[in-house]
């Protein structure tokens, strides 16, 4: 598959900041219709079946507007690696949406990642305080809640700083008062982890998104249609970390 028949996926919550898989191109952007809500549970990634994790997916919400990070994938490793990451084990389902650019000079199609109700793991609408209480004290086999938040938000803070997302930076002061009044350590939460963040391309607008919408849409079909029936490979990657 070359450049220009690559498929788009787009994140919302931790493949903002560790996608996991290798990448042609990534940007910036928002997509419409949707917002951003940590009801999902996690039982796996960000907690246990005893405990489980709040994270983040998308509901529908007419006037919504939710900023993320798209990829471009142009080999057969990053949908498998995806579908067992975000589906077997995360209880997400696939979309398909439109995504555009910061500017609004341009759109396409993406893949989306989504939980809905009828999964297994889904905890549903709480209250906020609730619901950064219940963050503070779940961690799972990729580390704490409390870092999957923070990444987040500390990711929209620097690389997307006019996203507006009351739901997630409330989460995020809540968070972070617990931290403070039970004298937790932000160090050992976070993972003293190093995530690299390459948007460098993005900034200088150097994305190729100018292609064939019907080929587009082609390549997406194929996929849903094979559901996601690649071998699995996740390729190393360097760290670096996002400051806090």
């Amino acid at each position: 598959m070359d450049n220009n028949n690559g498929l788009w996926i787009f994140g919302y919550g931790s493949l903002c900041w560790n996608p996991g898989f290798e990448y042609t191109n990534s940007t910036t952007g928002f997509v419409k219709g949707f917002a951003r809500r940590f009801w999902q549970g996690n039982t796996t990634h960000r907690g246990t079946t005893e405990k489980p994790g709040r994270v983040a997916t998308l509901v529908e919400q007419k006037e919504g507007i939710v900023y993320g990070r798209v990829f471009q994938v142009t080999n057969n490793t990053a949908l498998p690696y995806l579908q067992k990451r975000e589906c077997s084990l995360g209880g997400y389902l696939t979309i398909i949406s439109t995504f555009h650019t910061r500017d609004g000079n341009r759109s396409f199609p993406v893949i989306i990642y989504i939980a809905t109700k009828e999964n297994q793991h889904w905890l549903g609408e709480a209250s906020l305080r609730n619901i950064a209480k219940q963050i503070t004290e779940c961690s799972g086999s990729s580390g704490h809640n409390v870092e999957y938040l923070l990444r987040l938000a500390d990711f929209m803070h620097n690389y997307i700083p006019e996203a507006q997302d009351e739901h997630l930076f409330t989460l995020e002061l809540f968070v972070r008062s617990i931290i403070k009044e039970q004298s937790m350590c932000l160090t050992t939460l976070m993972g003293d982890r190093e995530f690299i963040i390459d948007l460098e391309n993005a900034e200088q607008d150097q994305l190729e998104v100018d292609r064939d919408n019907a080929n587009i849409h082609n390549d997406v079909n194929r996929v849903m249609e094979n559901s996601f029936q690649y071998a699995s490979r996740v390729p190393p990657q360097t760290l670096r970390c996002l400051k806090m």
